[in-house]
């Protein structure tokens, strides 16, 4: 581990963010839950007092009119303070039963209402000191027969509330704040440990992409789960695997060409040597001689020149409306001597015409260096089958011959830069290695797929996909 390394904090700064942003979202929820249940709590225990309050005065005011009809004033009451708690015991819970406990009993208090008589002189009333709460009660008739014998009043929820030094929402109050202290600790620990395991993850990607910027392609993310997280993991694994196998193509792509490059021109050496020393004439023959191998020198330098125009996207293709198939059967017509020289017979299925947007010449070089493939690898006597069929907005191009095939695995790798199936760099049994990917090269530019796969005719089956041109769109462009 380096010295970087082991000075990470143990806290990524991306877990510590997340930790307060989660704990600090959870909290201000808690708190807006707590501010809005208690406002509830408020106004919706302040509705039930008064609903409870006024249908307990009603059902007093009714049983005090009785109580009129019966003994005809209020004199009794006036004599008998006591009589009235048994008045209002009585009227408010009716029966043998002891009134319940808790606030149904606080309601039916009473202290909580106050008589006066039909002239409006108290009868029942407030101590002398509550000139306020007298002010604020709420009064309803007592009728008798049509007649107004009385009034009854009864202190507001306002008052009610406190006076029991509200019971019900202290009590309401401190289960909501444990049930939000709770959801707070559980934010706490569900933060602390979300941003922990984000963190730890987080910073093990860090220290990956530190090492991969370093050059260390054999790095590897472990790949846990089906979330993002491991997504991305997977993603940065075939990164790293690209990388690595890039650096081993470009490590392999250099020596091949020295590899290349040397053959000819040490034969070349060899030549020139020979005849400085004598042991060959300087002729025509040795001039010849010298002269294919400069070929084969500048042939292979101008392959390499179009695989890095195609690697940098500056390849020279100018795409124009034209038909495949005319392309590729002038191509196949112009190779028969070539192909009766290597004893291969050819069939053709080339239904046309086929409008694509192509380069002449480039796909004249791309039927060449599949035919230069075919040639070199097929055994005598074989055969090539070529056909173009349309599928769909397509156009696909299918290239068979006969054996030798190839082997399955293989077939990826048929389109490496100076790969061989034989892993020779024998030119008998083919050229530098690079037709094929030129040919490769060739396809992209004009859109097209091209894959490898096993033959019917025992060989090798190349299969090329054009995108076909819209008999709208060609109107337009002839146009």
């Amino acid at each position: 581990m380096s010295l970087r390394d082991a000075l990470t904090p143990a806290i990524s700064r991306l877990g510590f963010k997340l930790f307060v942003i989660i704990l600090v979202v959870n909290v201000a929820i808690s708190g807006l839950v707590f501010v809005a249940v208690s406002r509830s709590l408020d106004q919706g225990f302040i509705e039930y007092l008064d609903r409870t309050q006024t249908r307990r005065a009603e059902t007093l005011a009714k049983g005090l009119a009785d109580e009129w009809a019966w003994r005809g004033d209020w004199q009794w009451l006036r004599q008998s303070p006591r009589a009235w708690r048994h008045v209002v015991r009585r009227q408010l819970w009716p029966g043998d039963a002891p009134p319940p406990e808790g606030i149904e009993r606080r309601l039916g208090d009473p202290k909580d209402f106050v008589l006066h008589d039909a002239q409006g002189l108290p009868v029942i009333g407030l101590p002398p000191d509550n000139d306020l709460e007298a002010a604020e009660l709420r009064w309803l008739p007592i009728i008798s027969d049509g007649q107004r014998v009385g009034t009854l009043g009864y202190r507001p929820p306002q008052q009610l509330m406190a006076r029991m030094d509200r019971i019900f929402l202290t009590q309401q109050r401190r289960n909501l704040a444990i049930i939000v202290a709770a959801l707070g600790l559980a934010s706490l620990l569900l933060a602390g440990g979300l941003s922990w395991w984000l963190g730890r993850r987080a910073r093990g990607m860090t220290l990956a992409t530190r090492r991969l910027t370093e050059g260390d392609y054999s790095i590897r993310l472990t790949e846990r789960g089906r979330d993002e997280l491991s997504s991305l993991s997977r993603d940065f694994n075939v990164l790293a695997a690209t990388l690595e196998a890039s650096r081993e193509a470009r490590s392999r792509w250099v020596s091949d060409i020295a590899h290349e490059l040397r053959t000819p021109l040490a034969v070349l050496r060899g030549e020139i040597e020979a005849m400085q020393d004598g042991i060959r004439p300087l002729d025509l023959d040795s001039l010849g001689s010298l002269a294919q191998e400069v070929g084969q020198l500048e042939r292979l330098v101008a392959d390499l020149r179009l695989l890095s125009q195609s690697d940098a996207g500056a390849l020279e293709v100018q795409l124009a409306p034209l038909d495949l198939a005319a392309s590729l059967q002038a191509r196949l017509d112009e190779a028969d001597s070539w192909l009766a020289d290597v004893d291969l017979t050819l069939a053709t299925d080339i239904a046309g015409p086929a409008w694509i947007r192509g380069d002449t010449q480039r796909l004249r070089q791309l039927w060449t260096n599949l035919l230069d493939n075919t040639c070199a690898y097929t055994h005598a006597p074989g055969r090539l089958r070529v056909s173009l069929t349309e599928v769909g907005d397509h156009y696909r191009v299918c290239w068979e011959d006969s054996a030798p095939g190839v082997p399955e695995a293989e077939l990826p790798r048929l389109t490496e830069r100076l790969y061989r199936v034989e892993g020779s760099r024998n030119r008998a049994s083919g050229g530098s290695g690079l037709g094929l990917s030129i040919a490769m090269a060739l396809a992209r530019a004009h859109g097209a797929e091209m894959s490898a796969s096993g033959s019917s005719l025992g060989g090798l089956c190349w299969t090329l996909t054009f995108p076909a041109i819209a008999e709208d769109q060609l109107r337009e462009e002839d146009a």
